[in-house]
């Protein structure tokens, strides 16, 4: 589907403001939700009152042309029309931050994780998102590449050394990359303030598990 889940929209964006990129790369843009949001949040709350004036890179990759509207050209800067695993090596930027939002599901086990280390190369920090349960979902909107290939686990993203998984309910949801340490300690401080008591047990927890 060109579109995702609500239930996962502050957590990720928590991430994007937490992070403040000053570069955006949204792999598998589809209706352009999370482009628009990054727009919003990284650029009108800075303080300015130019509209449209954008002082933030935000560019996109769209494997589907028909998914694409006249939102996207006021959006994002650029949008790139092809394979991803294809175009990001070309890119000459590497960016802050790349979002790769209900698209991983897409991959082969294999291609994805392959695909995953292209998106560390292009990218300081990327945050992946996939359901839990994806259920099966074939050719939408006369699109084939929306059909679900592999159902992804925890365990094929803790691997990492800089890996930090957010809760949510309904999706795997983790921030990988260089600034890890600073969601982490982020994440940290939060529940210092709501839950002081059993903070500490719960990241021992997490840590033993493997979460």
């Amino acid at each position: 589907m060109p579109t995702s889940h609500p239930h996962q929209l502050n957590e990720i964006m928590d991430l994007v403001v937490k992070v403040d990129p000053r570069s955006v790369l949204d792999v598998g843009v589809g209706f352009g939700k999370y482009g628009v949001l990054a727009r919003e949040y990284l650029e009108f709350w800075d303080g300015r009152e130019q509209y449209r004036d954008w002082s933030r890179r935000i560019d996109g990759v769209e494997v589907f042309e028909r998914y694409l509207t006249p939102l996207h050209a006021f959006v994002y800067n650029r949008v790139f029309v092809g394979n991803a695993a294809d175009i990001l090596p070309t890119l000459e930027l590497r960016y802050d931050l790349l979002l790769l939002i209900d698209v991983i599901e897409h991959f082969t086990r294999e291609d994805g994780l392959r695909f995953l280390e292209v998106c560390f190369q292009q990218a300081r920090n990327v945050i992946v998102s996939t359901p839990r349960e994806m259920g099966v979902q074939g050719t939408v909107f006369g699109n084939v590449h929306e059909t679900h290939r592999f159902q992804w686990k925890a365990e094929h993203f803790t691997s990492y050394p800089k890996s930090v998984r957010i809760d949510n309910e309904h999706s795997l949801l983790f921030f990988i990359g260089e600034d890890a340490d600073k969601v982490r300690v982020s994440g940290r401080k939060r529940w210092a303030k709501n839950w002081p008591v059993l903070r500490d047990w719960y990241w021992r927890l997490r840590k033993l598990l493997g979460r």
